[in-house]
Formats: structure tokens, C-alpha cells, sequence
């Protein structure tokens, strides 16, 4: 019995030091609070995927919440402005407001741009 726990914490410890000796790619997950379908809340929209796709292709979970649909979301997050989108993981939570045309202010809210 002492045997099967010992081999099974032996597996374990080189289950772990394998996953920190491959560093993995953080995972981002992030929220985009529009108002229906304004031409803005689409830019929003349009822009955050664009985004994604070309700095985080594989590494996000984008979600798109409709404040008109999901009142109490935006509400909860404490949303005063949109479009905004929330940046919840990797910490630290960022806030980005707008229709995120500007690519480079994005990309530094995000943390993928280093600051000049």
C-alpha cells in the first residue's frame, strides 16, 4: 500500500516539474460590455475580435454582454461607461473604455504591448 502512494507522489512530482519546465501560455479571459447593436457597440466588437485573433490566437476567452439584455452583469461589474471591455485574467483586472480602434492603447491595457 506504502508502495502504490509512493509511486503515485513520484508521478505527481514529475507530472509538476514537467508542466514548470514547459512554460504555457497565459490564458486570457476578457469581457466586452456593448448597447445592442450601435454602430460603436459593433467597431467594439468588430476591433476586440480582430484583436484577439491576431495578439492572442488560441490564448483567450472573449465574452460579448449586451447590457440592454443582461442589465445585472453590467451592473455587478460595475460598468459606467460602453463599450468597455474588462480584462479579468491575467491579473491585474484592467478596464479599457471605447470602441478600441486604437490598437496600440489596447495592446498596452492588455499587457502585450511594453510601455514606451
Amino acid at each position: 500500500m506504502k508502495a502504490k502512494k509512493a509511486k503515485k507522489a513520484k508521478n505527481a512530482t514529475a507530472a509538476f516539474e514537467q508542466s514548470l519546465a514547459t512554460p504555457q501560455k497565459q490564458a486570457y479571459v476578457l469581457q466586452l460590455y456593448v448597447t445592442g447593436m450601435t454602430p460603436r457597440s459593433t467597431r467594439a466588437i468588430a476591433n476586440a475580435r480582430e484583436i484577439c485573433e491576431t495578439y492572442l490566437q488560441g490564448q483567450y476567452d472573449l465574452s460579448v454582454i449586451d447590457v440592454y439584455q443582461q442589465p445585472r452583469l453590467a451592473k455587478d461589474a460595475q460598468i459606467v461607461a460602453v463599450p468597455t471591455l474588462v480584462k479579468k485574467l491575467p491579473m491585474p483586472l484592467r478596464r479599457i473604455i471605447g470602441d478600441l480602434s486604437d490598437q496600440d492603447q489596447v495592446l498596452l491595457g492588455l499587457n502585450l504591448k511594453p510601455k514606451p
